[in-house]
């Protein structure tokens, strides 16, 4: 009995943040075929850990993950909130933006900005600390002007 109850509590670990639901959602994008998936670690805390960016060619629409073309994982200070498409640049060709809520009382966001053309993925920009009412989408445009 003894043996058992170590053994329980020895895999408690394992199992703490098990009831927490990750972010995870997809995009499609502007090519009409391919998708960008963010997605919180597996088994992390809400409010810390890593995220995954990863880009698929969805060249079979009845299984749009299987083409798979790259990736990359970030930490993260906080919660994935979302996720946006769009033109920051203004060059006609979209960026995708992941925005991220601090856990603390400050709520602080912090913003990634990336490029996804050429079958490539690039982090293009990375804004910390912003005010928790600051729009991601316009400090992003207002940061790529002053380049």
């Amino acid at each position: 009995m003894l043996k058992r109850l170590c053994l329980m509590l020895a895999c408690l670990p394992l199992f703490s943040h098990a009831g927490e639901t990750r972010f995870v959602q997809q995009l499609p994008l502007p090519d009409n075929h391919s998708i960008i998936q963010v997605a919180e670690g597996d088994n992390e805390p809400r409010s810390i850990g890593s995220y995954s960016i990863r880009l698929y060619g969805g060249s079979n629409p009845n299984f749009p993950f299987d083409d798979f073309l790259a990736g990359q994982i970030y930490p993260r200070d906080g919660s994935v909130e979302r996720v946006l498409n769009t033109d920051a640049d203004g060059d006609g060709i979209g960026e995708v933006v992941v925005v991220m809520r601090s856990a603390g009382s400050g709520g602080y966001l912090n913003v990634d900005l990336f490029s996804w053309q050429h079958q490539q993925l690039k982090r293009i920009l990375r804004l910390t600390d912003l005010p928790p009412k600051a729009d991601p989408l316009a400090e992003v445009k207002r940061m790529i002007r002053k380049r």
